[in-house]
């Protein structure tokens, strides 16, 4: 407890853990659909896309001349926002764009999430390679800043992960049918096509904003591990969701206590302890099937 109670002196702490855990929750909430309906992997797809944004908008803002900055006060505060804003943009865009890609052309499934992750990074390396002198710190991209995160960072966070939740409650019932059975759900009167695209909107906004805390390479794990692990023991899928949201936040604040204690990275950190807690549910339910696989 004294641990906790140290590392939650620290202001930037007290931000990481706030805004870690309401994304841990919505990616726990949206990756039990997305796992059922095969499109795990597309939190990776997307945040390569949200990579190559970020790295473009460093550039473009690299090149501003200061003195335009300084003497041009909303500048400087579109250039505060735009490291969000502007990846969150085309991130959304490519979630929908993955979406028609899925329905309407023979790149499919697994292939298109592939192709638009693949060039994401292509996009981003190419153009870190043709500028020299940016300030963008690409490790940070890569794995996560979250301990310099702003204020304003933070409470826009807040506001798009609250929205995430409010929205995945109310029209839970919904995204379950769309989830399960899609052709069912259209023959109940369910407009499909709407609950798909919140879907891919709600995983893009997660997404960009889990990039923050978790980097491009990471992000994927807090969709992925939560709903995985929540499945070996869990039938139902409200169980499932609840089940999933429990661990997700559980796991958030484990990895970052002990990244605190260790001084280790915090996203590795997270899916570090999401990996231990698959292994041990995994091994329940192997236990409770009495051995077999």
């Amino acid at each position: 407890m004294e641990l906790i109670f140290e590392m939650l002196e620290f202001v930037f702490m007290r931000r990481a853990i706030v805004v870690g855990l309401l994304v841990s929750l919505c990616a726990a909430l949206l990756g039990v659909s997305l796992v059922l309906k095969r499109y795990a992997m597309i939190g990776t797809g997307l945040s390569h896309v949200g990579f190559a944004a970020i790295v473009i908008t460093g550039v473009l803002i690299d090149m501003i001349p200061p003195a335009w900055i300084l003497s041009f006060a909303p500048l400087a505060r579109i250039i505060e926002f735009s490291p969000l804003i502007v990846p969150l943009l085309v991130v959304v865009a490519t979630a929908f764009l993955l979406l028609r890609l899925n329905e309407s052309s023979k790149i499919r499934g697994d292939s298109a999430v592939a192709l638009i992750s693949t060039s994401g990074v292509a996009v981003g390396v190419i153009v870190m390679g043709l500028t020299t002198g940016i300030t963008l710190h690409i490790c940070n991209v890569l794995f996560g800043s979250i301990f310099a995160m702003s204020s304003t960072h933070m409470y826009l966070s807040i506001v798009l992960s609250v929205i995430v939740i409010t929205l995945f409650v109310l029209f839970y019932k919904q995204l379950f049918a769309v989830t399960y059975d899609e052709s069912f759900a259209k023959a109940t009167g369910t407009k499909v096509e709407i609950y798909k695209s919140m879907l891919a909107l709600l995983t893009a906004v997660t997404v960009v904003l889990g990039m923050q805390m978790m980097g491009a390479l990471l992000i994927a794990s807090l969709t992925l591990f939560p709903a995985l692990s929540a499945m070996r023991i869990c039938k139902r899928f409200l169980s499932v969701v609840i089940t999933a949201g429990i661990i997700s936040v559980i796991c958030f604040f484990t990895g970052m206590v002990i990244s605190f204690a260790y001084n280790l990275p915090p996203g590795a950190s997270v899916v570090g302890v999401n990996l231990v807690v698959f292994l041990l549910f995994s091994g329940a339910a192997l236990v409770k099937r009495g051995g077999r696989i």
